[in-house]
């Protein structure tokens, strides 16, 4: 049980301090927010990945436990459980954002940090969320690879790399290649946000499959 409490925890915090960094300074409209966000999000998964990376690896993400769970690095049992506190974590996380807006505290928000596309950009927006879900997704699987891994730096490796993902996809899709980080936010905001949840939850789901298979190919000597 404490892994999958560490797993909520480690969410909550990256949805609170990611979106809430760009919902509390006015969005990602210039190249400076796109850059903070981006910082703001993967110092977030730096910072968990050394508070709670050796009690439950550090996943926070259920594209990241799918690639887990097809690499065999985890039980289907486990898996499920780190899923489901991964929404409940994100969850909380975009209730204490809503906490703080609705307590009367005046902020430049325009939105509540959900994820969406304009009009006619679903299909690019599906195939970014996929693309830069594999990469993040293998990035994780080989730099915690047991023999071929990074070892103390993979937390640096992997919030590095989800920084700059950001800055390449945020003006796509604000950034997903994470299921439970999208769901909360786009419940809590309702309209296009959710209606287009369903890009942010399939895409980065193929994008963890699809690194597993490619990290079984180059990763493993099967």
């Amino acid at each position: 049980m404490k892994k999958y409490l560490a797993e909520m925890i480690g969410t909550m915090v990256l949805v609170f301090i990611g979106c809430g960094s760009a919902v509390f300074n006015g969005g990602c409209g210039t190249p400076a927010q796109v850059l903070m966000v981006a910082v703001s999000f993967g110092v977030a998964v730096v910072a968990m990945a050394y508070t709670i990376g050796g009690i439950s690896g550090c996943h926070i993400n259920p594209a990241i436990t799918l690639g887990a769970l097809l690499a065999g690095r985890i039980s289907p049992k486990d898996a499920g459980m780190y899923m489901v506190f991964q929404v409940i974590g994100a969850f909380i996380g975009s209730a204490l954002i809503y906490l703080i807006l609705a307590s009367g505290v005046e902020v430049t928000a325009t939105t509540t940090g959900a994820n969406n596309v304009g009009d006619g950009m679903v299909t690019a927006g599906l195939i970014a969320e996929i693309i830069f879900t594999c990469i993040f997704v293998l990035v994780v699987l080989g730099t915690t690879d047991p023999k071929k891994g990074a070892g103390n730096f993979a937390g640096l490796a992997i919030g590095l790399s989800l920084v700059i993902i950001h800055i390449a996809l945020i003006p796509i899709t604000g950034t997903s290649v994470n299921p439970a980080r999208s769901i909360a936010p786009a419940v809590f905001e309702g309209g296009s946000a959710l209606s287009n949840l369903w890009i942010f939850i399939i895409g980065p789901f193929v994008g963890g499959a699809l690194a597993a298979a490619i990290w079984k190919v180059i990763g493993t000597e099967e």
